[in-house]
């Protein structure tokens, strides 16, 4: 059994963890990516925690979970509830609210930028045109981050949807007439009936969540770049930053090194869930 499981353990051993090993170790050397690395000890995470954009990073990743723990999260178990109830019309829903998932991120955010941001050609300058009074909130360091999120909301919830219908339609039909029978309306069913029926894949779609909020960048990296003034930065920008435009890879590798270290808390979370599940079963 081991020979057949072998290849994968060696596939994920040269592309996973021995390149997590180096870049762990590479957070205690000074580098610049082309001479020979000098030891330096704790010096980068203490660089690290006394640069005030660090924590402005690392905020902005927070603020930016939280957003996406909730808003898309909630949006898509009101649609899925709904293509469930009323499943007319539920394929062409589906296709058209997965449609962002499957569009190049690069496009999306071209898009954003020049024909809905734009104070020139995009939605904002038409509604400057119609009497409304809104500055591009690309421009902004107190919007930046929430006009992009807004995008990545655009093209995440629809997947959420597609995914957390799919758990529901395991539930058992008579389960759901039933409620429906007692005279349980929208939200209640959604609430005492739907809820509960998709609990593990509602939690895996939340740890996932958390783990990709923290490796966010393409996004941002397109339409804002971080900026402006930081007001957009986030880790994954701030190491890439340091690696490509400063060429502090010790620096980059150690922001790298925080970054994981929310993944493997989330990851943490959800093997311990999944164990406790697993002894409640047996």
């Amino acid at each position: 059994m081991w020979l057949f499981a072998l290849p994968a353990v060696l596939i994920n051993v040269v592309i996973i963890l021995i390149p997590a090993l180096l870049t762990f170790a590479t957070a205690f050397v000074v580098w610049d990516g082309v001479g020979l690395p000098v030891w330096a000890g704790f010096a980068n995470f203490q660089r690290m925690f006394d640069d005030p954009v660090f924590w402005s990073a690392l905020g902005n990743n927070l603020v930016w979970t939280l957003i996406f723990l909730t808003v898309p999260v909630i949006m898509a178990l009101v649609m899925a509830a709904a293509l469930l109830v009323a499943p007319k019309g539920r394929l062409v829903v589906q296709c058209v609210i997965f449609l962002p998932r499957i569009l190049a991120v690069a496009v999306i955010g071209r898009i954003s930028q020049g024909m809905i941001f734009s104070p020139v050609t995009g939605v904002v300058a038409w509604l400057n045109e119609h009497g409304f009074s809104i500055a591009d909130p690309l421009a902004d360091p107190d919007r930046s981050l929430y006009a992009v999120a807004a995008v990545d909301i655009w093209h995440w919830w629809g997947f959420l949807t597609v995914v957390f219908l799919a758990a529901m339609r395991q539930i058992s039909i008579d389960q759901i007439e039933a409620a429906r029978l007692d005279g349980a309306g929208f939200f209640t069913l959604l609430r005492y009936v739907l809820l509960p029926g998709i609990q593990p894949t509602l939690a895996l779609m939340m740890i996932l969540t958390v783990i990709w909020s923290f490796q966010v960048f393409e996004f941002i990296y397109i339409v804002t770049r971080g900026g402006p003034a930081y007001g957009s930065e986030v880790l994954a920008t701030l190491a890439y930053r340091h690696a490509f435009f400063e060429g502090d890879i010790g620096q980059a590798a150690a922001v790298s090194c925080v970054m994981s270290l929310f993944g493997l808390c989330a990851t943490a979370v959800y093997m311990r869930l999944q164990i406790r599940e697993g002894a409640q079963s047996a």
